[in-house]
């Protein structure tokens, strides 16, 4: 059972999966601050200084308070809809989703130039051109 697994895990299939899913768990985390840190910022500043991160709806609030972050909000258990962090996990998602999709056209229009490229079957050398001449010759007579 033990030789079963091995042979199971070390597939290429499998490997190229753990390889795939830790890079995509790195490319994730650079997605992640390249949304929170460079792109929101500049949409908040140009929408007018819109801080996207602490763009929030209370629910429900126990404290009847008016809160300048999401954390004072959650902090005081006021339940609330973080509309905010849901634009960002969607800008997250489309530079991901981009990039995968620009992967997937690249390694596409590679197998196809692959496929429309066969290999030509080598020309016959002279030696065999002038055998086939004298086999026909010899096939004549």
């Amino acid at each position: 059972m033990l030789k079963e697994f091995k042979a199971f895990a070390m597939k290429g299939n499998m490997v190229d999966l753990a390889v795939g899913v830790i890079i995509g768990a790195a490319f994730g985390a650079i997605v992640g601050s390249l949304v929170d840190d460079v792109f929101m910022p500049v949409i908040g500043l140009l929408i007018g200084g819109v801080d996207f991160s602490n763009m929030f709806i209370v629910l429900k609030d126990e404290a009847a308070g008016s809160y300048a972050t999401l954390a004072a909000a959650q902090e005081a258990g006021a339940v609330t809809m973080n509309i905010g962090l849901f634009i960002n996990a969607v800008v997250k998602f489309l530079i991901v989703a981009f990039a995968i999709f620009l992967v997937v056209k690249g390694i596409n229009s590679m197998k196809k130039k692959e496929e429309e490229a066969p290999k030509a079957p080598p020309a016959p050398s002279k030696e065999e051109v002038l055998l086939g001449e004298i086999r026909d010759l010899l096939a004549k007579k």
